[in-house]
């Protein structure tokens, strides 16, 4: 479709508009990004791990089938953290039945590596040690949640926390109960909001989700939500919590009877909306845990003179040529005026300075335009400067790179198509990653 313009039709253009934008809607693209990172084993195996991605945390595609398969047991009830070394590391369900859990660590979280099982000597060998959960304080302090029974499956469960005691994640502290919360309830997911703990987890005599809020981690643990307080009804196990970009909070479970999988959002967790089915994930997916990663904002690029060059075709350089923009064979020993199209300064975005624009040896800027990329004079607009205006995101084809997603349609990226230039909606794989991403260089001239 073309641009938005003022006028009569603003308001239908602003609705199909936003039909084309991959992500979450927002004003503009300033800023960190969220991506939500969800694991979950499957209908089909409980001993594979699957691995899904969303700009919204409502859409969520899979990046990567059996990511992960223990060499041993199960992989049930996997949550993720990434930790303070850059890895990501996972926590799971070992078996129906005995005291370990299970750890694995990935530097990418598509392709997963066995660390360890941890036991839990809390619970004896023939006890059942389920839903380890991940929770990492504000202070630092890195801890796992885990539901034990001491009298195996048909027991009655009680959560107790663990607490790292290297940065490696290799020791743990003994077993601490959760004081308050009393027996039969398991799989507690907890959050921290200003100095209250609040703990989401499953009545395991009613089946309901319930909640609780806490002074410490280790409790005492007080009743604010119980029975069918929410109104989602009962069958309902694996709460799991994520901060939404508007400081909304959004709950996600698993109606396991049905094979259904469901949300519901709330502003303060004291009062959340009904649940909304999660299509393409219900009916598939089972006890996920999601993480919500903030990126764009440690990609900032070089400034000043640089070119750009083309991540999956390295011998081409971004250039313009009668005033549209795409990527050309370049080098040292091509003529002088092709080098200096290709040459841009990267200057604080116009329309937002914590973005990019670039600017021309000529002085005009790089702008889309009917979603394509031309070379235009600044004619002050505020239209032109939000034209004009890229944000700079980690690469998508990794490498070093870097990514540029428009400022004034957040979820299009500046990539070529049949070498030429254009913001075009995200999509998954690695041939728009590698026709999206770019390295920058030393100045061609």
């Amino acid at each position: 479709m073309g641009r938005l313009r003022y006028g009569a039709l603003a308001a239908v253009l602003c609705v199909l508009g936003g039909l084309l934008v991959a992500g979450p809607a927002r004003a503009n693209a300033a800023g960190p990004v969220p991506h939500y990172l969800m694991t979950a084993f499957t209908n089909s195996s409980e001993s594979n791990m699957y691995v899904y991605d969303s700009a919204d945390a409502t859409r969520f595609t899979l990046q990567r089938a059996n990511a992960y398969t223990p060499p041993s047991g199960l992989v049930r009830d996997p949550s993720v953290i990434r930790h303070t070394d850059g890895y990501y590391y996972l926590v799971y369900t070992t078996g129906w039945t005995g005291n370990t859990i299970g750890i694995a660590r990935s530097s990418d979280y598509l392709s997963w590596t066995f660390q360890r099982n941890v036991t839990v000597p809390v619970a004896p060998a023939n006890g059942s040690t389920w839903a380890p959960e991940w929770f990492v304080d504000s202070d630092g302090s890195v801890h796992i949640v885990v539901s034990v029974s001491q009298t195996g499956t048909a027991g009655q469960f009680q959560p107790y926390r663990i607490t790292a005691t290297n940065s490696a994640l290799s020791a743990w502290s003994a077993p601490a109960a959760l004081a308050g919360i009393g027996t039969n309830h398991i799989d507690s997911f907890i959050v921290k909001v200003g100095n209250t703990y609040h703990n989401f987890m499953k009545n395991e005599t009613t089946k309901y989700i319930e909640h609780a809020t806490a002074p410490a981690l280790t409790g005492p643990w007080s009743w604010v939500g119980t029975g069918n307080w929410a109104g989602w009804g009962s069958g309902l196990e694996g709460p799991a919590l994520v901060r939404l970009p508007d400081n909304r909070w959004r709950i996600y479970f698993d109606q396991y009877g049905a094979g259904r999988y469901y949300s519901a959002d709330s502003s303060d967790l004291y009062g959340f909306t009904g649940k909304t089915e999660l299509a393409g994930l219900s009916g598939t997916v089972r006890h996920f845990t999601v993480l919500r990663e903030s990126v764009g904002d440690s990609s900032a690029p070089p400034t000043g003179n640089r070119s750009l060059r083309s991540a999956n075709f390295p011998d081409r350089y971004v250039r313009h040529r009668d005033n549209v923009a795409r990527i050309d064979v370049l080098g040292s020993g091509s003529p002088l005026g092709d080098r200096q199209d290709a040459t841009f300064q990267i200057v604080p975005g116009l329309a937002n300075s914590s973005c990019y624009s670039f600017r021309a040896v000529n002085g005009s800027y790089l702008r889309h335009w009917d979603f394509t990329i031309r070379l235009a004079g600044n004619d002050g607009s505020a239209v032109f400067a939000g034209d004009a205006t890229f944000c700079s995101r980690t690469g998508l084809a990794g490498g070093g790179s870097y990514s540029f997603e428009s400022w004034n349609h957040p979820g299009r990226y500046l990539r070529h198509y049949d070498y030429v230039l254009r913001v075009d909606p995200y999509a998954a794989g690695s041939t728009f990653a590698g026709d999206a991403s770019y390295t920058l260089t030393a100045p061609l001239a």
